[in-house]
């Protein structure tokens, strides 16, 4: 596997240090290319939504990424679902969304949590971007929709940590995030939602005794596996 090479796509430099760590200690053999955008975070919360221009603009940069040579295709921003799906669609190649691993790997950390079957799974989303909890969410509920067991989402937006994290005061947005957390109702299980949020998730963890997932580890982990027989 030494020789596949992945893109990185990003709407947002916070994004990229996080996802090439857990490169770096999950599947070190990869070989990278980042690619950035990132006008495409701030043009998504000026229009408050998705737009066809923003879906073209995904679909140009995974065309890119084809064009130059990748065998496979990681985007890490949480907030435009449809338009990774059109960009997936478009270049036919293994293309993992940011959260989707995570989404899995929280349904089944919740399970193991919480064994009553007549009780619902409760399960917490945090993001520090607000567009993330609208798409992601969407996203969610329609991953458990059909499920036997009930399950919860509980959503929170914490303001003001990913400015903290773009102006270098990482402490602060770590504490932001773990502050937050402690206000949500008891979740079996916590999703950190946008990969730049990954580094809180030590902090975050001690506010609580259920599992907080972090989404780069989920999405190596999930590609690698995806691409084993490529």
């Amino acid at each position: 596997m030494s020789a596949l090479r992945i893109a990185l796509i990003h709407a947002t430099p916070l994004a990229i240090e996080p996802v090439n760590a857990s490169f770096k200690k999950l599947w070190p053999e990869a070989t990278l290319q980042n690619i950035l955008d990132d006008s495409l975070s701030r043009d998504h919360a000026a229009a408050g939504h998705l737009t066809a221009d923003m879906v073209k603009r995904f679909i140009d940069l995974a065309q890119y990424a084809k064009r130059a040579g990748c065998q496979g295709i990681l985007f890490t921003c949480s907030a435009f679902g449809e338009a990774i799906d059109a960009a997936a669609a478009a270049v036919a190649m293994p293309t993992l969304k940011p959260n989707e691993a995570m989404f899995e790997d929280a349904l089944h950390a919740a399970l193991k949590e919480n064994q009553n079957e007549a009780e619902a799974l409760n399960i917490g989303l945090v993001a520090t971007f607000a567009a993330s909890l609208v798409s992601m969410s969407e996203e969610f509920n329609s991953l458990v929709t059909g499920l036997e067991r009930q399950v919860k989402l509980h959503t929170l937006f914490v303001p003001h940590a990913m400015e903290a994290l773009g102006q270098g005061q990482a402490e602060k947005h770590h504490r932001l995030i773990a502050e937050g957390i402690q206000t949500m109702p008891t979740c079996d299980v916590t999703m950190l939602a946008q990969f730049s949020m990954a580094a809180a998730q030590p902090i975050a963890q001690v506010k609580t005794s259920a599992p907080i997932l972090t989404s780069p580890d989920c999405a190596v982990l999930a590609l690698q596996k995806r691409m084993k027989n490529v």
